[in-house]
């Protein structure tokens, strides 16, 4: 079918036409859009906006109808598949528009939650304020105005952590809309580069354009119908906020004597608190000492231990000594029982010479106690000598007299150096030894008038040869 050939006019005006209807239709379009653009939650904002722009199809007055004719052939094959896109384009932003309304119903279900937040802070302010009354009123009748002061202090730190609570909050929201100015800006900037790529597109698409306009009319009037929705929905939560708020009131009496109860709670948790830090830090401190002591304890038990083996030691040596004074001792006894058959026999002739002159008789006693006290000294030095420890300074040939005092039951009471050897290590072994033997039972079978005589005070010498057994 041939094409009737248009005249210059006709070439001039419709392509004129064409390109104002499709400016106003594009300002238009984005008017409505920018209008009805949702307010999105600033985690993941959306940010859509389109811009079109309509190349003027004037072209020189020397272009021909022909050449016209032939730019839309070449049009024409591919405006089915931008129709296609465009569709799909479509589809995305019915997708996008509908997550936009669920994402508005979500911020608006939040910023209820947050206005139900603020009223219940203003609601336990509200109720602070009536127990501070409370609280000074009975803090006059009990004369408790310290108690008063530190419940106003704790309220006063209520409200300044809400006040900065408050200063944070807003803080975060000049952030988030300074971020959603940026991202829109960005998107602006991105969007106005875009849409110098699809103003060649457009001329092809503008029934699809129209749809998309319809669309954007029939999704602008439901959103219309939600909002109305919505707000018959903020209308009847008023209406029974304001119900629940005489209910409400009746409560606040009670919130206010629960929150003197609580705050006397606290503050007895508080000392609790503190005593169990105290107890805490007592029980450390126990804990510490107790391991000092362990340590001191450990180090005293070695050093025992290294003691009970020197002293292990000494005992074997000691213990050798000993044997060798119980052989001497076999030997003194033989010799004793000697010595007693003598004087058995001495007493007997003592006996018949009764008759005898004083003089006699006294030198016969004499004789016989020289004899017992000799006895009696070695047996004194046997046991000093098992008592003894030889000091390093100790040499043959030193002497030393030690005075002994004693009691008639044996028992030594005092032991001192009444004649030194010239060696002070050598002089305090000796009176340590005189001393640890403690007692002689032997003394007991001496009679008073020869113990007092010769054993109250008894002076002995002693030398390392003698006590070295």
């Amino acid at each position: 079918m041939q094409r009737r050939e248009r005249s210059s006019s006709e070439s001039y005006f419709w392509p004129v036409v064409l390109a104002v209807g499709l400016h106003l239709l594009v300002f238009a379009m984005l008017f409505v859009s920018f209008s009805m653009a949702p307010e999105l939650p600033p985690a993941r904002p959306i940010v859509q906006a389109t811009l079109y722009q309509m190349k003027s199809q004037s072209r020189a007055t020397t272009q021909t109808n022909q050449k016209i004719a032939g730019e839309a052939q070449k049009t024409a094959a591919r405006q089915y598949e931008v129709e296609q896109m465009e569709q799909k384009k479509i589809e995305q932003q019915q997708l996008a528009v509908a997550k936009a309304a669920e994402q508005r119903k979500a911020e608006e279900a939040r910023r209820a939650e947050a206005a139900k937040q603020v009223a219940a802070v203003a609601a336990n302010q509200k109720a602070a304020e009536e127990a501070k009354k409370q609280a000074a009123a009975e803090a006059a009748k009990q004369k408790a105005a310290e108690e008063a002061k530190k419940q106003a202090a704790a309220e006063a730190a209520k409200q300044k952590s809400a006040e900065e609570a408050k200063k944070q909050a807003a803080a975060e929201a000049a952030k988030q809309k300074s971020a959603e100015e940026a991202k829109k800006q960005a998107a602006a900037e991105a969007a106005k580069q875009k849409a110098a790529e699809e103003a060649k597109k457009l001329a092809v698409a503008e029934a699809a354009r129209q749809k998309a306009a319809e669309e954007a009319k029939k999704q602008a009037a439901a959103e219309e119908a939600k909002k109305k929705a919505a707000e018959e929905a903020k209308k009847q939560a008023a209406a029974e906020e304001a119900k629940k708020k005489a209910a409400e009131e009746a409560k606040k009496q009670a919130a206010a004597e629960e929150a003197k109860k609580k705050a006397a709670e606290e503050a007895k948790k508080q000392a609790a608190a503190e005593e169990a830090k105290k107890k805490a830090a007592a029980e450390e401190a126990k804990k510490q000492a107790a391991a000092e002591e362990a340590k001191k304890k450990a180090a005293a038990e070695e050093a025992k231990k290294q003691a009970a083996a020197e002293e292990a030691k000494k005992k074997a040596a000691e213990e050798a000594k000993k044997k060798a004074a119980a052989e001497e001792a076999k030997k003194k006894a033989a010799a004793e029982a000697a010595r007693k058959a003598a004087e058995d026999k001495k007493a007997q002739a003592l006996a018949e010479l009764l008759s005898d002159t004083t003089e006699r008789q006294q030198a016969l006693a004499e004789s016989q106690g020289d004899q017992v006290a000799g006895s009696f000294d070695d047996l004194i030095v046997s046991l000093v000598s098992q008592q003894w420890r030889r000091p390093p300074s100790a040499r043959n040939g030193m002497s030393v007299e030690v005075l002994i005092q004693m009691l008639p039951d044996g028992t030594i009471t005092n032991a001192r150096v009444t004649r030194s050897s010239g060696d002070a290590p050598f002089d305090n072994s000796a009176v340590a030894a005189v001393r640890n033997v403690g007692r002689i039972p032997e003394l007991r079978q001496v009679d008073r008038a020869t113990f007092d005589s010769k054993y109250r005070q008894r002076r002995m010498i002693f030398k390392p040869e003698d006590l070295d057994l």
